[in-house]
C-alpha cells in the first residue's frame, strides 16, 4: 500500500500487492522480525503506528499497532490490487463471503478487509502501491492459500479479483492444487488441507505468508531465542532444496519460513 511521500508504482490488478500484520506491541514485533528476518524499519506517512519493513532498502511488509475493537489475534494478511474497491466488495458479498472492514479511504487509496467463504482473511487495495512487484523479483514472500476446496476457492478469487480478465495473470489447474502466475512467475498457490472445524489455528483455512531465508534452521533458532514458538503439532514440509516451517511470533501471528530458492 502507499502513502504520500513514498515511492509508488501502479500494481498489476488482481495480483498480491502487500502483506501486513496487526500486532499488540509494535516494539516487540519490530525486534522479533528484525532478528529473525533481518528487516529494518522506517515510519510510514500513513500513521505513526504503522511501520514499513525493508530488506535491502526495498519495502517488503507492514507492521501496525492493533487498534481497539479489532480481533485480538495477530494475522499476517495479504492484500490484492483491485481497480475498484467498491466493486470488489460487492463481488465478495454476492459470492457469500464477508467484508469485515471498508472499503474506506487510507492515504491516497481505498482499502477493504474480507474473509472468503471458508474464513481465510485477505485484503484488497485500490490505488498506487509501494515499489513492491511480485512480477519483477522484488517480492520476498510467496503466498499460499490453505483451503477446504481448492477449485471452488480458485473460482471465488478468480471472479472477485478478476484473474481471468488480466492478461498478465494465468491460472494453472493441477491435479490437487492451483498455481497463479504473473508473467510466467508463480506468485501464489491454492492448496487443500484447511479444516474449518479444527481447534488449531494453523490448520484452518487461511492465507500462508512465506518468508524466504537463506538458512531455515538458523532463522528458526533466531525465532525461538526472540520469543517465537512452534505451533503444535509442529508442521514442516520438505522440498528438494530444503524445508519450510510454520512458526508463531510472540503475539501469536503465524508465518512460514522457506528456503530462499522457491
Amino acid at each position: 500500500m502507499s502513502g504520500s511521500g513514498e515511492r509508488q508504482h501502479v500494481p498489476v490488478q488482481g495480483a498480491p500487492c502487500w502483506v501486513n500484520l496487526m500486532v499488540a506491541d509494535l516494539d516487540v514485533a519490530r525486534a522479533f522480525y528484525g532478528e529473525v528476518l533481518g528487516w529494518r524499519f522506517r515510519p510510514s506517512s500513513l500513521d505513526d503506528q504503522f511501520l514499513v519493513a525493508t530488506a535491502g532498502g526495498d519495502p517488503v511488509a507492514g507492521l501496525a499497532a492493533r487498534r481497539p475493537g479489532l480481533a485480538p489475534t495477530s494475522v499476517w494478511t495479504p492484500y490484492f490490487a483491485v481497480r475498484d474497491a467498491d466493486t470488489t466488495a460487492a463481488r465478495i458479498r454476492e459470492r457469500g463471503a464477508t467484508v469485515a472492514v471498508g472499503p474506506m479511504s487510507v492515504g491516497d487509496g481505498r482499502v477493504g478487509l474480507a474473509a472468503d467463504r471458508d474464513g481465510a482473511t485477505f485484503g484488497f487495495w485500490e490505488g498506487y502501491t509501494l515499489a513492491w512487484s511480485p512480477g519483477e523479483g522484488r517480492m520476498p514472500t510467496r503466498l499460499d492459500l490453505q483451503t477446504r476446496d481448492v477449485f471452488e476457492a480458485a473460482v471465488f478469487y478468480g471472479e472477485v479479483l478478476g484473474w481471468t480478465t488480466e492478461e498478465d495473470i494465468d491460472i494453472d489447474y493441477r491435479n490437487d492444487h492451483v498455481l497463479v502466475t504473473l508473467r510466467d512467475r508463480v506468485i501464489l498457490s491454492l492448496r487443500g488441507g484447511g479444516v474449518q472445524t479444527s481447534p488449531l489455528t494453523h490448520l484452518r483455512p487461511r492465507w500462508l505468508v512465506n518468508f524466504a531465508v537463506d538458512d531455515v534452521e538458523r532463522s528458526i533458532s533466531a525465532a525461538m531465542s526472540a520469543g517465537g514458538s512452534r505451533p503444535q503439532p509442529s508442521s514442516a514440509t520438505w522440498t528438494p532444496k530444503g524445508f519450510s516451517r510454520t512458526l508463531q511470533d510472540p503475539d501469536g501471528g503465524l508465518f512460514t519460513l522457506v528456503h530462499q530458492e522457491f
